[in-house]
């Protein structure tokens, strides 16, 4: 139903979400990232309430991921229905997947990062993410996409996905990459790639325009803001 990978750059500080599902516009319940402080993926039967909890436990109360994720499903009553990883700005990470996940699944943590997955057509899957975004190296979107590929590569879902999102933040407060398909008859992930790729010699134009509106170029087109 779902894969996705939770991850850190160790250069920049940013943090980011790649995701992928079978269901309709998965980037708008399961991605959660807050800039200095997370990033949470809560997927399989989710609750998105799961990602704000977790980041402002591990915001207003310093908890360890681990701990922060451990106090949110505790609170939830379901847990056994969640898949929920997390990541924080040090790049400390935790995972779990409740008994009711759906099909098969695995979650693995790797080297400031955390990938998981249901419904999955292979165990290893989950485990190509990982190595694919500790082996790629650029920015940290290139990464988590670069894992997405690798996932598909090994087998993916049991079934086809039909929606796909890319959340990176870096020091603001808003993210500066929040890209979604939210739904595609095929390839999200592809039509996600390509959505990077027209963004992503534009992006800090945007930043820059946020911060100094005079300081950027206009793009030409009607309504350009």
């Amino acid at each position: 139903m779902t894969f996705s990978i939770v991850g850190r750059c160790q250069e920049t500080g940013q943090l980011g979400i790649a995701i992928s599902s079978s269901s309709i516009a998965v980037g708008a319940r399961c991605p959660w990232v807050r800039a200095g402080v997370g990033a949470v993926a809560t997927q399989n039967v989710t609750l998105p309430a799961l990602g704000p909890q977790i980041l402002d436990l591990l915001e207003s109360r310093q908890l360890a991921p681990a701990a922060a994720l451990d106090r949110a499903l505790d609170a939830d009553g379901w847990s056994q229905y969640r898949q929920v990883t997390v990541i924080d700005s040090r790049g400390h990470t935790a995972f779990f997947t409740g008994k009711e996940a759906l099909g098969m699944h695995n979650a693995v943590a790797g080297e400031q990062c955390v990938a998981a997955g249901n419904m999955l057509a292979r165990v290893q899957v989950i485990e190509a993410m990982v190595q694919a975004f500790e082996n790629t190296h650029g920015m940290l979107a290139d990464r988590l996409l670069a894992a997405m590929h690798a996932a598909t590569a090994a087998g993916g879902e049991a079934g086809p996905v039909h929606s796909a999102a890319l959340k990176v933040v870096d020091g603001l407060t808003w993210p500066i990459v929040d890209l979604r398909v939210d739904w595609a008859d095929e390839d999200p992930i592809d039509k996600l790639d390509g959505l990077w790729q027209s963004y992503r010699p534009q992006m800090q134009d945007y930043v820059t325009r946020a911060l100094n509106p005079t300081a950027a170029p206009s793009y030409g087109v009607p309504g350009d803001e």
